[in-house]
């Protein structure tokens, strides 16, 4: 009887001994790691045309990768071109008269109004002498008043010219007003003005690619006309990307900026991506529908961005996305110098 009541005890030690070993290999552990849902998010730009004119050519497609300072598309510039050939030629003619008013009169120009002062002086020499001649004639009564009157009349007429033409010699030597130069200046400006306009509404008919980028949409085609409240292209920027989720406010204290995290993709499962936080809201909002968490019991939830190192270009916008936070990795450093979202 006591052999087997040490059988059924050995046993039971061993049954325990091993009960307790598969509890311990197969405890709840408990994971400080909080897990977020969300979708791959960038920044987008809506392009448009500066001006209202027909659209002549559209070089890209959707899909394509462009570069900075790459022409996305050409309006038709058979308006603006003769516009700034005319206003081209207007500024040459006003910078002619303002460089002619700085010169003053040419010397040629002085000794032509001395010579007319010259010719007019001599004129009224002569029709002085007349006069004079005809009024001694006067006592004699050989010459009737009416002739002695003309004679007055020329010599007066005479005398005239030689202050005209002294006047025109003095301006002359003197050249333009200061402020005939000044008016000419400032018209030569607003000629300037229009022309460097025309020029900008020449360049701004094509529409460059601010930033290098992936075209979203297409959204005009040659023939419609453009305006500038009407998009041509939507563009997503390479680079800089980042998983926008929600935080319930139980789990809010778990989440600070910088905070690492691995980000992972139903398309690329086995592919994990570093990431940090970027950005923490600190104002509440209703559960978007959009959201995707696994706790949907608090109906105010505080948005997160977490910033995504993809160097392979892996993400797509609108991709769902699983973001593991490590609170125990240490944290990406942030500017010191601005309280804003970080950025890579």
């Amino acid at each position: 009887m006591k052999k087997p009541l040490r059988v059924i005890l050995l046993l039971l030690l061993i049954a325990a001994i091993g009960g307790g070993a598969w509890w311990y290999l197969h405890r709840p552990v408990q994971n400080d790691a909080l897990t977020l849902y969300g979708n791959v998010d960038l920044r987008q730009a809506t392009l448009a045309f500066n001006g209202s004119e027909r659209i002549a050519g559209v070089l890209v497609e959707e899909g394509d990768v462009v570069k900075k300072g790459q022409v996305l598309a050409r309006l038709d510039t058979s308006r603006l071109s003769p516009q700034v050939r005319e206003a081209d030629a207007t500024v040459a003619a006003q910078r002619a008269m303002v460089m002619k008013l700085r010169n003053g009169s040419r010397p040629e120009e002085i000794a032509q109004a001395r010579a007319n002062l010259a010719s007019a002086k001599a004129d009224a020499a002569n029709a002085n002498i007349q006069y004079e001649r005809r009024a001694a004639l006067t006592a004699t009564a050989t010459i009737s008043k009416q002739d002695l009157d003309t004679a007055k009349a020329a010599a007066a007429v005479a005398d005239a010219k030689v202050e005209v033409a002294q006047s025109a010699l003095d301006l002359a030597i003197a050249g333009p007003r200061a402020e005939e130069l000044l008016q000419a200046e400032a018209q030569l400006r607003g000629s300037e003005a229009q022309l460097a306009l025309i020029r900008q509404e020449l360049e701004d008919a094509e529409l460059i690619a601010p930033f290098d980028a992936v075209v979203r949409s297409r959204l005009m085609e040659p023939g419609e006309m453009a305006a500038p409240a009407k998009p041509v292209f939507s563009l997503a920027t390479i680079g800089t990307k980042w998983v926008r989720a929600y935080v319930s406010e139980v789990n809010l204290g778990h989440v600070r900026s910088g905070m690492r995290a691995r980000i992972t993709s139903d398309s690329f499962p086995d592919r994990p991506l570093d990431g940090w936080v970027g950005f923490i809201s600190p104002i509440a909002e209703f559960t978007p529908k959009t959201v995707e968490t696994e706790d949907l019991r608090s109906s105010l939830v505080y948005e997160v961005r977490v910033f995504v190192a993809d160097q392979d270009d892996l993400l797509r916008l609108g991709m769902p996305a699983t973001v593991k936070l490590l609170p125990d990795a240490a944290p990406k450093p942030l500017p010191q110098s601005s309280g804003r979202k970080a950025t890579p």
